[in-house]
């Protein structure tokens, strides 16, 4: 199993994305209006997006992207087994790369897990 520390990661790219804020509020600002907006419940759930989310950040090989989605994931009382089915759909359409950020994140999911869950 992985040994890859994702709520760490989450934290270095928060504080190292700090400045960049302070640098760039109107910008930052429209990204995060951006996110909300695009995350917000409406013919799909909040939860279905976060899925589709994280099948993006598992195939483009971001693991900041699967850090993060997972986390709202967990906010949002995704099932492990939603998660794998998810991630299933990710190998089929992004082969061996996408299977090697598949158990990525399901490291991270377990990690991340609240106490009593997994």
């Amino acid at each position: 199993m992985s040994t890859f520390d994702h709520s760490g990661l989450i934290q270095d790219i928060n504080e190292s994305l700090a400045p960049f804020r302070k640098a760039q509020p109107e910008a930052m600002a429209g990204f995060g209006a951006l996110a909300r907006a695009a995350i917000t419940d409406g013919v799909l759930s909040a939860k279905q997006k976060e899925l589709i989310a994280l099948a993006i950040g598992v195939t483009q090989r971001c693991s900041g992207c699967i850090g993060f989605h997972v986390k709202a994931l967990h906010r949002l009382e995704c099932t492990r087994a939603e998660l794998e089915e998810m991630l299933a759909v990710c190998v089929y359409m992004g082969g061996g790369p996408a299977l090697m950020y598949a158990a990525e994140a399901i490291t991270a999911w377990e990690k991340m897990a609240p106490a009593g869950q997994g």
